[in-house]
């Protein structure tokens, strides 16, 4: 007896446009295609109208002149200087800000957000009234507020504001004594350096230690402990290789000393203050992401609040407070380029600012620019995705 077969019959493989894959390679082909012809468009364009205007194209210009002052710089500078030592200063001074920002909005941060949820009761609403107050004012008044309506307030350098007659608040900013590192001093750096180093391999040891005995170690202070007492020890032990100048007044102005630019004080005061009213919400929400049944298990151990927050509550939130904190130091960093509304000499204002209004070349200073703070904000994602991926719960 025959039975029917249930094998279907073999189809041919058909035309190749009616293969999905096939059809999204063209697809994908001619939209590169027609993207790169916009592109040269674009740029053929823009090679005429500038050889039209006399305009020459290139980098070249970074070794002219640039022949202006620049108020603040971390490295030497005079007018004789190049167009690229500009952009290098710009680059360091936007960098310094910012840096300055993202540690203080973090430690204000994480102090506001944690004591939002604090049992005491003043201390909760002194913290969602900082939080409402800061972050529903926007950011540029905020900066134009610290520098007009509060720094420039201050009294000339002859009444200074003094502190420990070491530290005078003025019109002209804030000057404070500065260091001046003598023979011996290199030691102190290295010194430091190992202290690190040792610090981060008994983080490991104590680890280790903790997962075969059960046992823990007190890292923190055991750590901090080494961090500051071996440079300490090593920095009296060469004689104390530091002399401090005091500033002195002489005439209309302080002499000696380093001098804070009062541009710098408002800037970092207003993105550290902003930030900050953002990171005590991200803070909170993390905290509260964390199952009660947590904090409920560490009472029942009779664990301390300080030691529950720290060991249980705060490395379960940080899985959820460091993807958005990573995108508030990235505001950080581009806000840092309002510094232009107060004369900060940043990337902005020193490079895309007096150098482009001098030299004309828009189109390779402003692509400088971009590049620049694109490189900067990839950097920055970069080191927390990395800190992030340590932070996740690991599957066994």
């Amino acid at each position: 007896m025959l039975r029917p077969s249930t094998t279907l019959p073999r189809r041919g493989h058909g035309p190749l446009w009616r293969n999905p894959a096939i059809r999204a390679l063209i697809v994908q082909a001619v939209l590169f295609l027609v993207l790169a012809v916009f592109i040269g468009y674009l740029v053929h364009n823009t090679l005429l109208n500038l050889e039209a205007r006399g305009i020459h194209t290139g980098f070249g210009f970074l070794e002219g002149r640039a022949g202006f002052s620049i108020p603040q710089t971390l490295i030497e500078y005079t007018s004789d200087s190049t167009y690229g030592r500009t952009f290098v200063i710009g680059l360091l001074n936007t960098l310094l800000v910012s840096a300055l920002g993202i540690v203080a909005a973090t430690i204000i941060g994480f102090l506001v957000g944690i004591a939002r949820l604090s049992p005491n009761w003043l201390l909760a609403r002194l913290a969602t009234i900082y939080v409402e107050t800061f972050r529903n004012i926007p950011l540029l008044v905020q900066i134009l507020f610290w520098y007009y309506a509060v720094l420039r307030a201050l009294p000339s350098p002859r009444q200074s504001l003094s502190l420990f007659d070491a530290f005078f608040f003025n019109v002209r900013g804030m000057v404070m004594p500065n260091p001046q590192p003598l023979d011996g001093f290199a030691a102190t750096p290295w010194a430091l350096l190992v202290a690190v180093v040792v610090t981060i391999l008994f983080g490991l040891f104590a680890k280790r230690r903790q997962a075969s005995t059960g046992k823990a170690l007190p890292v923190y202070w055991i750590g901090l402990t080494i961090i500051v007492g071996l440079p300490l020890i090593v920095f009296l032990a060469t004689g104390s290789p530091l002399e401090w100048t005091l500033p002195e007044m002489a005439g209309f102005n302080f002499r000696g000393g380093v001098n804070i630019l009062p541009e710098l004080l408002a800037l970092w005061l207003a993105l550290s203050i902003y930030t900050a009213a953002f990171i005590a919400e991200i803070v909170r929400s993390g905290i509260l992401s964390v199952s009660h049944g947590q904090t409920e298990a560490a009472r029942s151990l009779s664990l301390p609040e300080a030691i529950t927050l720290r060991k249980i509550v705060i490395p379960q939130a940080m899985r959820v407070i460091i993807p958005q904190m990573t995108s508030q130091y990235l505001n950080l960093i581009k806000n840092s380029s309002l510094a232009t509304a107060i004369g900060y000499p940043d990337l902005v204002a020193v490079f895309a600012g007096t150098t482009l209004n001098q030299t004309g070349q828009a189109i390779e200073i402003i692509a400088m620019t971009m590049a620049v703070y694109l490189v900067i904000s990839l950097t920055v994602s970069f080191l927390m995705n990395l800190y992030n991926a340590r932070t996740l719960l690991k599957e066994r």
